[in-house]
């Protein structure tokens, strides 16, 4: 099954320093949802542990975090893949793009995600419900850390 989403957010902090919190290992850490673990293995390779309930499903994933398409301060890729054991598995990336603006930044994303196995068989609304969830979760939760307030952007 896959998904699709895409969102934009407007963050109060310069460009410079929404790209470092992007590539900071802490901030991802403390906005991923249910995210346990995110240790950096190289440069642009993470690992990640990241406990997440679908439904009735819930789920440990152990997976790989990859930065690529690096463009600072302007954008880049951050892709992923996690194995959930019985629950099946989740692979994904967004596409992130940062413009200056008045007030600060408006961030930009992109995201695409796969899952197979169990999750694959809940049902397309509640897993794309869901994942959509995690994103803007993600993203607030994001602009929260950097900029300490947010505007949804449309």
């Amino acid at each position: 099954m896959a998904l699709e989403m895409n969102g934009s957010v407007e963050i109060p902090a310069p460009r410079a320093a929404v790209w470092a919190a992007l590539n900071s290992i802490d901030t991802l850490k403390a906005c991923i949802p249910g995210c346990e673990e995110l240790e950096q293995v190289s440069g642009s390779e993470l690992k990640a542990l990241v406990v997440a309930k679908i439904g009735p499903v819930k789920a440990k994933f152990k997976g790989t975090v990859i930065l690529s398409d690096l463009m600072p301060p302007e954008s880049y890729r951050i892709s992923g893949e996690g194995e959930g054991g019985v629950a099946g598995f989740a692979k994904g990336g967004a596409q992130v793009r940062l413009t200056e603006t008045d007030s600060g930044t408006k961030l930009d994303y992109t995201a695409e995600a796969q899952i197979g196995g169990k999750l694959a068989q809940l049902g397309q609304r509640l897993v794309a419900g869901a994942a959509k969830k995690m994103a803007d979760t993600f993203f607030q939760n994001f602009a929260v850390a950097v900029g300490g307030e947010t505007v949804q952007g449309p």
